[in-house]
């Protein structure tokens, strides 16, 4: 019988597919998923990102995909069975921050944009995968938000865009389970890295105040008093694809130091 730590770590031999692995939270999953073992394919817009990757080695490939294009989306899915032979987890990543204003100054396009990557990118990945996950008792792991489960003044299509992820990861672990695979979400709080930046940036710019104001008001609402590190979200996404995780299914799982409000 393997020793309990051993069961905490994802087994080697994995075949993953992460999209938005060029950088921040997806590249540390990716990078996470590769130490464990894992053969790892991501997507990214970025085409640097995807070429810095997958000079990381033999089980390091990708693809420049465009999150928004559901052509895309499938024929990155189709590079990825090539290049994995199958598709054991995976990984919905991609989103972006979408428009700070108060909904009705929110114009058409950024609305649809912002759903366009951040949900139905997610959708498009599980129409995707779900033949593959459903035969290989595999796992499914929505990129949701803490604004998945609050709701977000002036962040209306991101916080919609979450808390969808949240339902059809809910939904997808519904279809999948009598075949032994799983879908769970994850949702990050306060995020340290580049991507906070910007949209602290963007929050002060729209309320007034300065960019050390907004941060310092984002970690006064955590029980923590903290951001999370990507690292903690990478190693969330690895427990769940671990033996010892094996029964978490339809379950979003905040990973955020407490917080208590947006």
């Amino acid at each position: 019988m393997a020793m309990l730590h051993e069961q905490m770590v994802p087994r080697s031999g994995l075949r993953v597919l992460i999209t938005a692995g060029g950088g921040g939270i997806g590249r540390r999953i990716a990078e996470g998923f590769v130490a464990a073992g894992a053969k790892v394919h991501i997507s990214d817009i970025n085409a640097e990102g995807v070429a810095s990757f997958v000079d990381g080695g033999p089980n390091c490939s990708g693809s420049v995909s465009d999150a928004r294009s559901v052509s895309q989306m499938d024929a990155l899915f189709d590079d990825a069975m090539r290049a994995l032979g199958g598709v054991d987890v995976a990984v919905a990543n991609a989103g972006i921050a979408g428009p700070t204003a108060p909904v009705d100054e929110i114009d058409q396009e950024e609305w649809d944009q912002t759903l366009d990557v951040c949900l139905r990118a997610s959708w498009r990945l599980a129409h995707c995968a779900a033949k593959e996950l459903r035969a290989n008792a595999g796992l499914f792991i929505g990129l949701s938000s803490a604004a998945g489960r609050f709701g977000y003044p002036n962040r209306s299509p991101y916080a919609s865009a979450k808390w969808g992820v949240v339902g059809l990861v809910k939904t997808l672990a519904m279809e999948l389970g009598p075949h032994g695979a799983r879908a769970n979400a994850i949702l990050p709080g306060v995020v340290a890295g580049e991507r906070i930046k910007r949209v602290i940036s963007a929050r002060a710019e729209a309320t007034g105040q300065s960019d050390t104001e907004v941060e310092a008001g984002l970690v006064a609402r955590t029980s923590m008093r903290r951001m999370v590190s990507e690292d903690e979200i990478a190693g969330a996404c690895l427990f769940l694809a671990s033996p010892i995780g094996s029964a978490i299914s339809g379950q979003a799982i905040a990973v955020d130091a407490g917080l208590e409000v947006l």
